[in-house]
């Protein structure tokens, strides 16, 4: 079956502006992701051929398989665990590392920065849930993390990104994603400037996440359908998953 990419895209736009619409947003400060792990070259062309230009990745060897492959002026996200031996790479190939998920991690990729002279947007992943199968910070500790993080000349921390709990309920990541709202503006007072993203909110709960404040969301099958990637190269499930 013909995947209709248009139609799955002017679904999502819909949703989107609808929620924006319900809490008084504008429909341009939310940045719609396409989610593309275990997605083909031909399939993201698809995509970016209906204007969408922003696609996340889980894994860096497959985003290094795949990005030459794809059209060239599409911008790239890291959306996955990072680690630590991959740095180089997400540094070269990603336009923003969503999922930076302790100091250590963006001492790492302040090294390869400085190394390949290149500033680097990141996001600081918090464990909202404080979920033992996720990466990242817990709430309390990310305004202190932040502020070593910024201290790195070579990395702009533009914000924060979650992964709300799974529930079949989008209700359910209400009060996750109030939370990570209250964390962005507890950052923003603690730097005294504001931070542009706050990334939550995939295929289930996305318009939820955009009634909380989300800037970023990330879509993933309800863009693409159902993956046929082989389960052997399918995420971890402590990863990113949509």
């Amino acid at each position: 079956m013909l995947m209709n990419y248009a139609a799955n895209l002017l679904a999502i736009e819909t949703r989107i502006a609808a929620a924006c619409d319900r809490v008084g947003r504008q429909r341009k400060g939310v940045q719609l992701l396409a989610v593309s792990k275990g997605q083909s070259p031909q399939s993201i062309r698809a995509l970016a051929d209906e204007g969408l230009l922003a696609f996340g990745e889980n894994k860096v060897q497959e985003a290094k398989a795949k990005i030459s492959s794809c059209p060239s002026q599409l911008r790239w996200h890291m959306i996955g665990h990072l680690q630590s031996n991959k740095c180089r790479d997400a540094v070269v190939l990603f336009d923003f590392i969503q999922g930076v998920d302790g100091l250590a991690l963006a001492q790492e990729l302040e090294k390869w920065a400085q190394k390949l002279g290149r500033t680097k947007k990141i996001l600081l992943e918090v464990n909202v849930g404080g979920e033992g199968s996720k990466y990242g910070l817990a709430p309390t500790d990310v305004v202190q993390t932040l502020l070593r993080v910024n201290d790195l000349p070579h990395l702009e921390v533009h914000g924060l990104m979650t992964i709300a709990p799974y529930s079949p309920d989008p209700e359910h990541s209400r009060g996750f994603f109030r939370k990570m709202a209250e964390v962005k503006l507890a950052c923003e007072n603690a730097i005294g400037a504001p931070l542009p993203h706050l990334s939550m909110g995939m295929s289930g709960d996305f318009e939820v996440a955009i009634e909380e404040g989300s800037t970023l969301v990330r879509i993933g099958t309800a863009l693409f359908g159902a993956r046929t990637t082989p389960k052997t190269l399918m995420e971890h499930p402590s990863n990113e998953i949509d």
